[in-house]
């Protein structure tokens, strides 16, 4: 699930407030590049 808000917010649907607290650090992580 963090992939798919990470993939709407790079698309520009979304922004890191729409993403539920416990993914959060999940969704930031990939969006960091953390992990893929």
């Amino acid at each position: 699930m963090a992939k798919v808000y990470a993939d709407l917010i790079r698309k520009g649907k979304k922004t890191l407030d729409d993403v539920p607290e416990k993914l959060k650090a999940e969704v930031k992580a990939i969006l960091d590049g953390e992990k893929d």
